[in-house]
């Protein structure tokens, strides 16, 4: 009789010999941020749901410090385009890598010192070096000789203005205008007050990128193309492009 011991198959249900795998479990790092996480959680009132609302808030007044804030619309000086109590967002980025405020762009800026101890909303008109004049025959603004067309977000039955003006923009400075000429105080109103009535750039919080609130009236604002055909401060709008290239 063959007593010579047969080999068995490995029962599949039990572990392999060795160590055991460890792959899935934490090692000391992933231990660490846990441990953390937990004394963090312990140490807050109302554990990690409390936890959770206090990084969202610091990430939105992170967001609002930095990149866009909602500003409230307080009167109707920007008629028709926005309106009193809309909440528009504003882009606090727009004009922090180089770039400047460009002719038609809505922002909002810091009237201390200039219109009064408040923020407000104006549509630049003229920028640094811009010659801005109101009236041309057809009662039109003017920059740099070139009549503009605003009936695009003038307020309807409004005209450019009834307040003549004649001025050269300082560099580094704005002419703000409300799109309801008749209902806003802008750069016309304070041209005799420090300043000229000119905000400098430094002064702007940011670009109205669009209305946020209420939500049917939700739109992005644009910048118009009314002044895309003003020439640079110097050039002859009836040459432009000679005198651009010299």
């Amino acid at each position: 009789m063959d007593t010579e011991a047969q080999p068995t198959e490995r029962d599949r249900s039990l572990p392999p010999d060795g160590p055991e795998d460890t792959s899935d479990r934490p090692g000391p790092e992933g231990r660490s941020r846990s441990a953390l996480v937990s004394r963090l959680t312990a140490s807050v009132p109302g554990g990690r749901i409390t936890l959770t609302l206090l990084l969202c808030l610091l990430f939105l007044l992170a967001l609002n410090t930095f990149v866009a804030r909602p500003f409230q619309i307080p009167s109707g000086s920007m008629e028709r385009v926005l309106r009193v109590g809309d909440r528009v967002l504003v882009n606090k980025l727009a004009y922090r890598f180089g770039a400047e405020p460009r002719r038609g762009d809505v922002i909002v800026f810091d009237g201390t010192g200039y219109f009064g101890e408040a923020d407000y909303v104006k549509r630049v008109v003229g920028v640094g070096g811009d010659h801005v004049v109101c009236c041309d025959g057809e009662g039109r603004i003017r920059v740099n000789g070139r009549s503009v067309d605003e009936s695009g977000f003038l307020y309807p039955g409004d005209s450019p203005s009834t307040v003549p003006f004649d001025v050269v923009v300082p560099d580094g400075r704005l002419f703000v205008l409300g799109d309801h000429r008749s209902a806003s105080s802008d750069s016309r109103d304070h041209l005799g007050s420090p300043g000229g009535g000119m905000i400098p750039v430094t002064e702007v919080i940011g670009r109205a990128d669009g209305i946020v609130w209420p939500f049917g009236h939700a739109t992005r604002l644009h910048r118009p193309d009314a002044y895309a055909r003003v020439p640079a401060p110097g050039v002859d709008p009836a040459h432009p492009a000679e005198d651009a290239h010299g």
